[in-house]
């Protein structure tokens, strides 16, 4: 006898079942016998697992309820509808499994499991426990004075208090360590103190009473919203993510800061979180109208780049005095202040290069709802009411760091292409006719140096030849004659790529390598495309 109760048909994981297999394999077993086929498995994918064991073995297998022998064709057929049905009705029950918990927690009911600390559970109902429930405020109040769940850990672990401790219908006893950060975290933010009920993201009065007043519930559910936008956008660190949460492709994917060091040099990207899960794009996707390869092409943009289309088209916006105020008209009736409101726009605009990190980051937040990026386009929806703010002198009041998403919008768009640079897929950004300095390229900074230094050689008029030349400088002939002639580009195109206002796709290798390149600087500047 093979007897698994109380384990579910949907699965293959039952001591039982797993017995059979094994005595099945060892030759103890001739015929399996069943009261019914779904006793034996309800899921399709997992039956087939299971004759195949069965034929490896030459063991028959009956049914007694049913009639079906599984040698013919007919027999199969019959055995894998009737494991359909089962296969459904299991589903089906699932699901109205789940409805009947959603209905339930609708209605404010508790649905089982370990009660939290601070409550119990009589007749399937809430009820609080004092002493545990006013550990519960302190618990929170606590965290309000000193503005840090690590702190909090540790402080609570120095008051000798820990987590709540169960005991098993089988007299088992867990729980009562310390209280880590992960479980504090939950603990001030469990709805189930503030009377309310949870699931998947909907909130419903509950039945029980509340531990925490709204008061308190409110001011820590603030300090925890501010403390994670600082964690995300890292403002105090020495080269903060601006746009930290705020950026999506067009697929809706969002795109993480992140960062790599080379040669003692951090670059920073904004990354698809697909990419930072290891996971590729899909060759389905990609035969799909370029879906894939849309995913694909957007999965690194460099930081620096990015930041800088959004910083020059905010700080264009806030200047265009007459869209500020038909933006501020319908907000403000009274003529001086729209004007007022006007120039405090335009002032912040002028002021933003002059701005830390900190401030750019609080104001971005308050003014952006989201940045959505194409391999075409940077979209950027500004919230109209964050315009007021911003012409009123608050820019970046903490209260409204993180930007609502009900409210007026405008949508910006600026016209961008992805580049690739070299034989490196970089993804860069670059905005045609934006002149937006980006980061310098020290490879190309390196060969500009170089062609100097050829360049010297050449004018020192010493008579020597170009081969003794490229001798002298530990290079072959062919590359000095190639690298020399960048000695005497035009001095504003060698200031471009110093200072980092170089077209983004003017690699080392294609300068390098650029066929006949011209004497006449006009006619440089536009072979390079810095006309």
């Amino acid at each position: 006898m093979y007897d698994d109760g109380g384990f579910s048909g949907g699965t293959m994981d039952r001591p039982a079942l797993q017995q059979l297999l094994a005595d099945i394999r060892t030759g103890l077993v001739d015929t399996v016998v069943v009261y019914k086929v779904d006793r034996l498995t309800r899921s399709l994918g997992d039956f087939a697992k299971i004759v195949e064991v069965f034929d490896a073995a030459d063991v028959s297998f009956v049914s007694v309820t049913q009639s079906f022998n599984t040698t013919t064709s007919m027999g199969r057929l019959t055995l894998n509808m009737l494991l359909s049905f089962a296969q459904f009705e299991r589903e089906v029950t699932g699901e109205r499994i789940r409805d009947k918990i959603a209905a339930s927690k609708a209605k404010g009911m508790w649905m089982g499991g370990r009660p939290p600390l601070g409550y119990a559970v009589r007749d399937r109902e809430l009820v609080i426990i004092a002493d545990e429930a006013e550990t519960v405020r302190h618990i929170f109040r606590r965290y309000l004075d000193l503005k840090s769940v690590h702190a909090l850990r540790d402080d609570l672990a120095a008051a000798g208090i820990t987590a709540k401790r169960y005991t098993s219908v089988a007299g088992n006893t867990t729980g009562g360590g310390p209280l880590d950060r992960g479980a504090l975290y939950d603990l001030l933010q469990n709805h189930l103190y503030r009377g309310e009920i949870s699931h998947k993201g909907q909130v419903y009065p509950g039945r029980h009473p509340a531990i925490v007043d709204a008061a308190l519930w409110d001011r820590v559910q603030a300090m925890l919203a501010d403390n994670r936008a600082a964690r995300t956008v890292r403002s105090e660190a020495t080269s903060p993510s601006l746009l930290a949460g705020l950026v999506h492709d067009e697929d809706g994917m969002a795109l993480t800061p992140t960062h790599a060091n080379k040669q003692g040099r951090r670059y920073r990207y904004y990354v698809s979180h697909d990419l930072v899960a290891g996971r590729q794009p899909s060759p389905d996707k990609a035969a799909d109208s370029g879906a894939g390869r849309r995913r694909g092409s957007l999965r690194r943009l460099p930081a620096r780049d990015l930041e800088a289309i959004v910083e020059t088209r905010l700080v264009a916006f806030l200047r265009e005095s007459a869209t500020i105020d038909a933006i501020v008209g319908p907000r403000s009736t009274d003529i001086a202040e729209r004007r007022q409101l006007v120039a405090g726009a335009a002032a912040f605009a002028n002021a933003w290069p002059t701005l830390p990190p900190a401030e750019k980051i609080a104001a971005l937040r308050r003014l952006l709802r989201g940045i959505v990026v194409t391999t075409a386009t940077v979209e950027l929806t500004v919230n109209l009411d964050a315009v007021v703010a911003i012409g009123r002198g608050r820019a970046t009041a903490p209260d409204n760091c993180v930007p609502p998403n009900n409210g007026e919008a405008m949508v910006l768009t600026v016209p961008a292409t992805l580049k690739r640079v070299g034989q490196e897929m970089r993804h860069l950004i670059d905005s045609p006719g934006a002149g937006l300095a980006h980061e310098p390229d020290r490879s190309l900074l390196r060969l500009l140096a170089r062609a100097q230094h050829f360049r010297a050689l050449v004018l020192r008029g010493d008579g020597r030849s170009v081969t003794q030349l490229a001798a002298e400088a530990g290079v072959g002939k062919s590359y000095f004659s190639r690298i020399v002639r960048l000695g005497f580009l035009a001095p504003d195109i060698t200031e471009a790529i110093v200072v980092g206002r170089h077209p983004i796709e003017l690699s080392a290798q294609r300068l390098a390598f650029v066929q006949n390149l011209p004497a006449d600087w006009r006619q440089q500047r536009q072979a390079l495309g810095l006309a």
